[in-house]
């Protein structure tokens, strides 16, 4: 398993992929992380026993350091025909 970070600049929102894959229906729990000195949203997604899948972050030019969103951006990104159908860059679970 790698870790994968998936940025998509134009909503300002990245994705932390802590498990190859996120199926379907998996995430079965969002817990959003508050933090008044924490400028953006972090949602941690869980599966049915509560073990982390990977974490969203509204905002993430605010929250991650420039060369982490720097880092995810240098990976291949999808072409723009391949995501035509979806609302963003990456593939995870519907909430």
């Amino acid at each position: 398993m790698t870790l994968r970070i998936e940025y998509d600049r134009e909503n300002d929102v990245a994705y932390i992929y802590l498990v190859d894959e996120i199926a379907s229906g998996e995430a079965k729990t969002q817990v959003l992380v508050e933090a008044p000195e924490m400028p953006g949203e972090v949602i941690l997604d869980l599966d049915d026993r509560g073990s982390l899948l990977g974490i969203e972050i509204i905002g993430a030019s605010d929250v991650l350091r420039p060369e982490t969103l720097a880092a995810s951006l240098d990976e291949e990104e999808p072409d723009e025909e391949d995501d035509a159908d979806d609302a963003s860059p990456y593939h995870r679970p519907p909430r």
